[in-house]
């Protein structure tokens, strides 16, 4: 006779595995519940209402950011691929040796 035939097959038992299954309670606020999203919809309604002009401080700075965004954008389709690859690589060729990959082994 083997050490695990003496052994029950099946799941195990744990201590909450009663059987008993508690059913959910209803929810007796249902119409305090949609008088509340009723109410935040018609709050949001006011705020929309409500609409604050930008200041002038405001609108010079979207103009400046537009102008700065437009440079960018002719600085960039100014030059060819070629050119970019090139300017690219005279900045690696200006770095110092700091950015270099470092010994892997000190001992020779």
């Amino acid at each position: 006779m083997s050490e695990y035939e003496s052994f029950g097959g099946g799941r195990l038992k744990l201590k909450n595995d009663s059987g008993i299954k508690k059913k959910k309670k209803k929810s007796k606020n249902k119409d305090k519940t949609l008088e509340k999203v009723n109410k935040g919809l018609e709050q949001e309604k006011v705020t929309k209402e409500y609409h604050v002009p930008p200041t002038k401080a405001e609108l010079a700075f979207m103009k400046q950011q537009e102008k700065l965004q437009k440079e960018k954008i002719l600085k960039i389709a100014s030059t060819t691929h070629k050119q970019r690859v090139e300017e690219f690589n005279r900045h690696l060729d200006n770095l110092t040796e700091h950015f270099d990959i470092p010994k892997v082994s000190w001992t020779k």
